[in-house]
């Protein structure tokens, strides 16, 4: 869990990143300003915060209402959930979209969740959208959905900074030319796959 002094220290070097500042683009401008920072509260956040507690394997609060918007905002068909945080991130995203089809995968043993997935995707054919959540099989799963995107598809990686480990390997997939957009809240990276658009990493002070 991140310390308070961890957080604030972070906050104070994302400064310049919040609110949207020096984001050109509209769609994107969009997404953090009326869909990340939004401050509506949602009907469905107080029953739902009934199941969130403080716990090394949870989101704050505040993210988990994020997962809510953005699936509410970009719509999709489907969700792949591997979350192994009690299904709360599973709550939250099911109670955005009463037509979802939500596959959760949280309950598989560690060992087993890429072939589970493997096997879904062989199913599905594409990704709408991948929430990787608290799971050490990040990697390998991203690297058997990559194969799967289309230019609608979303992926949400849990915790890009929390460890020097995986740190690294979100650097990396911020390189990596098959990845279009990403944007760092650093509780959560938000990746996007547009063919129409060039390549750009965002950093957001969400913090």
């Amino acid at each position: 869990m991140i310390t308070f002094t961890r957080r604030l220290y972070n906050w104070c070097r994302r400064f310049r990143h919040r609110c949207g500042y020096g984001v050109h683009s509209p769609s994107d401008f969009f997404l953090i300003t009326s869909v990340i920072y939004e401050n509506y509260s949602y009907y469905a956040y107080k029953e739902l915060q009934k199941g969130v507690c403080c716990k090394s394997n949870r989101y704050r609060t505040k993210v988990y209402r994020l997962l809510f918007r953005l699936i509410n905002y970009y719509t999709p068909e489907s969700v792949i959930d591997i979350a192994c945080d009690g299904g709360i991130s599973m709550s939250y995203m099911k109670a955005a979209s009463k037509k979802l089809t939500f596959y959760s995968l949280s309950d598989a043993k560690d060992d087993e969740v890429v072939k589970k997935l493997d096997q879904l995707l062989d199913e599905m054919d594409k990704i709408d959208c991948l929430h990787i959540g608290f799971t050490p099989y990040y990697k390998d799963i991203f690297d058997k959905a990559i194969d799967h995107v289309n230019d609608k598809s979303i992926i949400i990686v849990c915790n890009p900074y929390s460890s020097d480990k995986k740190r690294e390997w979100w650097n990396n997939l911020q390189r990596d030319n098959r990845v279009v957009l990403t944007f760092d809240l650093y509780d959560i990276g938000i990746i996007l796959f547009p063919k129409d658009r060039y390549k750009q990493n965002y950093i957001v002070n969400f913090l």
